[in-house]
């Protein structure tokens, strides 16, 4: 159990890091870009959501290359290294001083994160073994749906009190206790000597395996072209005081981690119908959020509903991508992670976009449900492909 939540503690930290951001783009925007904001605090907000697909361009590129490349290590070293890349890079967000330096400081904190939950992943799945591997995934990332209760309200509203800084002293502080906490307490776990990055990316040649990234990337982009917007949704949209955007994220938290867990049973049980499942009822969330965000009581309802079924995806998601990536398991564990931040990217500039074209603030949700109408589809055409072979 030390073992997993060791883990756990840098996935916390994880989430914090990437998901504090969107709680608070408006005070970023206003202290790194003064001058857009003085002319457009839209423009300016949708121009500081750069930050949120930089970081997840650092996953979408760190994930299998970084994965694969350290596939014949042994883990358990490799775990203690990417903590201290994730304690140091983001440590970078607190003391350089522009716009431009901070996005490449969110590129260098992305790289690690993929690896990190990949390699977890296949840890904490030994740990419970055969027949629970689904809920073994969905473990470490209850780290980071945790974060989202905790981590990142408490962020959010360290920044909006003393700084946005003052969350990233936060975050590094938690990535250093998760050194300590893997090295102390994570035991020798072997890699594979065998493997090498080529091999690795041998995995690409898979068909199955573009589709489920497919799945991640276009349909979980449509709970990051909602979540990256949510600070303004809640005050601009439903009108409700700063503080409300902190009780939203931990809601959002909430539903979440309840999402992971259930999630990671369900996929066990039957993974096709979670992904079809989860996927078409996000679409319908997304819809009604767009419609009903002007109550702030139906918004906070509506967003840890959509918090919950995005979370149910995840653990089917990286666990279809073992399943079909054959003997290729450290790299397809870790491209569950850059499919979701190629849709935490795309999520991200789309409803940026949207926002700047001055469509609104809830345009993102319009955009966040043809997403995870475009995922649904992928996921129907890979289910069918999937029968016919059996057949």
């Amino acid at each position: 159990m030390w073992t997993l939540l060791s883990l756990a503690i840098g996935s916390f930290g994880i989430g914090m890091t990437e998901f504090v951001v969107l709680g608070l783009l408006p005070d970023i925007a206003r202290d790194l870009l003064p001058q857009v904001w003085a002319r457009s605090q839209e423009q300016a907000i949708g121009q500081a959501g750069i930050l949120v697909s930089m970081y997840a361009l650092g996953v979408v590129v760190g994930a299998p290359t970084i994965a694969g490349a350290v596939a014949r290590f042994p883990r358990h070293r490799v775990m203690i290294a990417l903590a201290i890349a994730l304690t140091l890079f983001n440590a970078l967000a607190v003391v350089l001083p522009t716009f431009e330096q901070v996005a490449v400081a969110r590129l260098l904190a992305g790289l690690p994160h993929g690896a990190y939950f990949g390699i977890g992943a296949l840890v904490a799945a030994d740990v419970l073994g055969p027949g629970r591997r689904a809920q073994g995934v969905a473990f470490i990332l209850t780290g980071l749906t945790v974060a989202n209760i905790v981590g990142v309200p408490a962020g959010t509203f360290l920044g909006q009190q003393w700084g946005w800084r003052a969350a990233f002293v936060v975050v590094t502080a938690v990535f250093a206790l998760a050194v300590v906490c893997i090295g102390l307490f994570v035991p020798a776990h072997a890699g594979d000597p065998g493997r090498t990055l080529r091999s690795e990316l041998g995995v690409f040649r898979e068909p199955q395996v573009w589709m489920t990234l497919g799945i991640g990337a276009i349909g979980f982009g449509g709970f990051f072209a909602v979540y990256s917007y949510i600070a303004p949704l809640v005050t601009e949209v439903a009108g409700a005081p700063e503080w409300a955007v902190p009780l939203t994220l931990v809601l959002v938290g909430v539903g979440m981690t309840v999402g992971n867990l259930g999630g990671g049973i369900l996929a066990d049980r039957d993974l096709q119908r979670t992904l079809l499942f989860g996927l078409g009822a996000l679409a319908v969330v997304l819809l009604l959020l767009a419609v009903l965000s002007s109550s702030i009581v139906l918004l906070i309802a509506l967003a840890m509903l959509v918090g919950a079924v995005s979370a149910v995806l995840s653990p089917a998601i990286q666990t279809r991508l073992m399943d079909v990536a054959g003997d290729n398991q450290s790299i397809a564990a870790a491209l569950n992670h850059s499919a979701l931040n190629i849709g935490n990217s795309l999520g991200a500039f789309l409803g940026g976009a949207v926002i700047s074209l001055g469509l609104g603030y809830t345009a993102p949700e319009w955009v966040g449900a043809v997403l995870a109408l475009l995922g649904l589809g992928i996921a129907f055409v890979a289910v069918r492909a999937d029968r016919r072979v059996a057949v």
